[in-house]
């Protein structure tokens, strides 16, 4: 009963904070980005497209915020332990942006992971996982994308080391790493777990982060959302599959969807660095339906034993250049 009371008074203080945190963060946001609600159950399919962005994570990775970068105008630089991919504009400036594709363009980028002209993208974008995105989904998303502000950034080159600075590897990665991902979900599968896997797996792109790589930078599959000692920036990342020792088999499903809400954890510390990014730019902008779905289907997972050990320093990145 203790124990309860303690959980209990901690989740209260978290939410108080959680709810000054908003205000303050609503309103620092509201100054760059366009004026549209993310919502969707919306006919409009800029607010969809809004909701999209944010359940996607684009703003994370697209925004320079340290640097004082325009919402989506690209530059920032994400770290890994083979070097550091720099971000590109994609507002819908003609020049440096994405503004002169067209809806295949960008279906296309996101499915198959190739830009206009047939460049292969680096993997750092994530379309292993948004190439499971519905169709009607990746519409919305360029709709929203066409009302924001353009900006005129020039993508900033890659500093990738030998032999990742040379995107003729792409191809035989693609052929050894790389398959569609099944758009449509199981019709047997209880919806609320279907969508919380499309959440997940897709838009949330959660195993990229979560999912330990081999020395190719593929996901491994084994040891699915288990955790990587070398996430984004070079930090171990945690086990979230519902191990009780190394993962978070003691958390509730509301505990979980409280910590996507909030970043606050049940024992009343708060997460940091880049999935404090994640919540505030993306998760928390989400509906309660869909955080409570996300919440179910990491439960559901197959429990995984794999403690995280610390990461040493992540290694210096040397130049190279391109797009994504």
């Amino acid at each position: 009963m203790e124990a309860f009371s303690t959980r209990f008074a901690h989740r209260v203080a978290c939410l108080l904070l959680a709810m000054l945190a908003s205000v303050m963060l609503a309103g620092a946001a509201s100054a760059a980005e366009p004026a549209v609600e993310p919502d969707p159950a919306s006919a409009d399919p800029v607010a969809r497209g809004a909701y999209i962005l944010r359940a996607a994570g684009c703003a994370t990775c697209h925004t320079d915020v340290a640097k004082g970068g325009a919402f989506l105008a690209g530059g920032r630089m994400l770290s890994s332990p083979w070097g550091a991919i720099a971000a590109p504009n994609i507002t819908p400036d003609p020049q440096t942006g994405i503004g002169g594709w067209s809806d295949e363009d960008f279906v296309r980028a996101l499915r198959d992971g190739k830009s206009p002209e047939g460049r292969i993208y680096y993997p750092a974008f994530p379309y292993t996982a948004y190439s499971g995105m519905k169709r009607e989904d990746m519409l919305d998303l360029k709709a929203y994308l066409d009302t924001v502000e353009p900006v005129i950034a020039p993508n900033k080159p890659h500093e990738l080391r030998f032999p990742f600075s040379v995107r003729l590897f792409l191809h035989p990665w693609r052929w050894l790493f790389f398959a569609r991902e099944p758009e449509a979900v199981a019709p047997a599968e209880d919806k609320r777990l279907a969508r919380g896997r499309y959440l997940v797996e897709a838009l949330g792109h959660c195993a990229e982060c979560h999912t330990p790589r081999n020395m190719l930078g593929s996901l491994k599959r084994g040891p699915h959302l288990a955790g990587s000692r070398y996430g984004p920036g070079g930090i171990s990342v945690p086990n979230i599959t519902p191990d009780v020792e190394t993962g978070i088999g003691s958390w509730s499903e509301i505990d979980l969807a409280f910590f996507l809400r909030t970043g606050f954890t049940p024992y009343g510390d708060d997460v940091q660095g880049e999935m404090r990014e994640a919540i505030d730019d993306g998760l928390r902008h989400l509906t309660q339906a869909d955080l409570e779905a996300m919440a179910a289907y990491l439960k559901a997972l197959p429990a995984i034993r794999n403690p995280v050990s610390p990461t040493p320093s992540p290694r210096p990145a040397f130049s190279s250049g391109g797009d994504w």
